[in-house]
This record gives structure tokens, sequence and C-alpha cells, in this order.
């Protein structure tokens, strides 16, 4: 199984919408929360070069935020990507 990591805030509809595909996929993820925590985010913003919600890495691979993630998804290649191919 992959090692998903998604860097989020509580409030972020885009961080759900993510959340959710994945759980979707019966995949489990670590979330990371930046609401109030500098250095976390601080740390996504220097994995990721972007400062938006979420952030999401499978396998150390920088997948992106939530477009990207539905769009690799509608690709083909997420479940490729989560081991579930």
């Amino acid at each position: 199984m992959a090692n998903i990591i998604m860097y989020c805030t509580r409030f972020c509809p885009y961080c759900v919408r993510a959340k959710n595909l994945l759980e979707d996929k019966g995949v489990e993820y670590n979330e990371i929360s930046v609401d109030s925590d500098h250095v976390k985010r601080q740390e996504m913003m220097q994995l990721s070069g972007r400062s938006s919600v979420p952030q999401i890495f499978i396998d150390d691979d920088h997948i992106g935020g939530c477009d990207e993630l539905y769009a690799l998804d509608a690709s083909g290649g997420l479940d490729a990507k989560l081991g579930l191919a």
C-alpha cells in the first residue's frame, strides 16, 4: 500500500473532496493539519513549492492539490500510484 500524506486545513472544501476520493478508494492517509501550525505549513511549502491546500504526496511523489488528484484518477493513474491496480 502507498504512503499518502495530505497537508490540509479543517474547513477547506478542496481538502474534504480530496479526502473523500481517497476514502472512496479505501486507502489510509496521514493528514497533517496546517491550520495553526506554522512549522508544518512551512514544511508543506518547502516540499511542494505551494502555499495552497491540500498538498498531497504519494510515496514522496508530489501529486499536487485536489484538482490534480482528481485528474490523476480520471486518467487512470491514481489506482496504480495507490497500489490498487
